[in-house]
């Protein structure tokens, strides 16, 4: 995905600075990225970028390179690519200026340059408790993003077994990047750290979108459910005083079983451990774990600030 972003801005920058219409054959030779070996693999590479371009909502003409008509090539009119002064006044030029230094890819900001030409100047350094570093995750995430927008199906290749997914949104939370997506009819969150391969399926018609379907919602109510590979079996036991609360922030399909006090005994498949404790412990002294041992020891050991 970054070899097609790289070729298409040095299309985009080619065609905006030389001022006249480009026969093909000319962005061939001239623009990098398109040096391909065959005609029949040009044409559709070039093919592909244009109609990206066409998506992004940049004006690309097919016009006459000279008076009689003979020859035609490729132009950006300028007048129409460029956007208008939004007439964007300190505090959004500032709150921009956060946006772009919050977000780091590769362990740089990005967007800087545009934000000078909107107005703005530099008035902070790098913001490193806020940043969100993608990293090498910015391929994966780019493919996703086409994904979700295009709403194509794609492969995942996670915790060792291909699978076939609706994506639906993109979220971060707590350092990591997470997919909500639908498999099998199922909600279920993926951390896109841990995702080996993407692969959008093209051939297959697009996905209707599930309207019940919330990044926020997944992230919020499965917090243990996005992690490591390997899943344990907790049972968590909720007091009477809890047991109404516990209900309703549990997912409908997780089975209750009341116990003779009043309270709710449930079984939760947890992937991650942190994600786990620190909602676990919003229920104070009215939830405890009663099995496995290692993870109810690790729940006394956050408590007492051993870990």
């Amino acid at each position: 995905m970054r070899n097609v972003l790289e070729r298409v801005l040095n299309l985009l920058a080619f065609l905006l600075t030389v001022g006249r219409p480009v026969p093909a054959d000319e962005i061939r030779r001239t623009v990098a990225g398109y040096d391909q070996d065959n005609d029949e693999a040009f044409k559709r590479m070039f093919e592909r970028d244009k109609d990206l371009i066409r998506r992004l909502g940049i004006p690309i003409h097919l016009r006459a390179t000279g008076t009689f008509e003979v020859d035609h090539g490729y132009v950006i009119p300028p007048d129409e690519y460029r956007l208008p002064d939004p007439g964007l006044n300190d505090e959004e030029r500032a709150a921009l200026w956060l946006a772009a230094q919050v977000v780091r890819i590769g362990g740089e900001t990005a967007g800087m340059e545009a934000l000078l030409k909107l107005g703005g100047s530099q008035t902070t350094d790098a913001i490193e408790p806020f940043g969100a570093e993608l990293g090498s995750e910015v391929d994966t995430l780019a493919d996703l993003y086409q994904a979700i927008v295009d709403r194509n199906f794609v492969m995942l290749t996670y915790r060792d077994r291909r699978r076939k997914v609706a994506p639906h949104g993109l979220g971060h939370r707590m350092g990591h990047w997470y997919l909500a997506a639908v498999e099998g009819g199922d909600t279920k969150v993926y951390r896109v750290d841990r995702i080996e391969a993407v692969e959008i399926v093209e051939g297959d018609a697009a996905f209707a979108r599930s309207p019940g379907v919330s990044v926020r919602q997944a992230l919020a109510a499965h917090p243990w459910e996005a992690g490591s590979e390997a899943r344990v079996s907790v049972v968590i036991r909720f007091d009477a005083e809890a047991a109404w609360w516990a209900d309703r922030r549990l997912d409908p399909a997780v089975e209750r079983r009341p116990t003779p006090d009043g309270g709710v005994e449930v079984t939760l498949q947890v992937a991650h451990l942190d994600a786990f404790i620190g909602w676990l412990l919003t229920f104070g002294a009215e939830a405890e774990v009663i099995s496995p041992p290692e993870v109810r020891q690790a729940v006394i050991d956050r408590v007492r600030g051993v870990a």
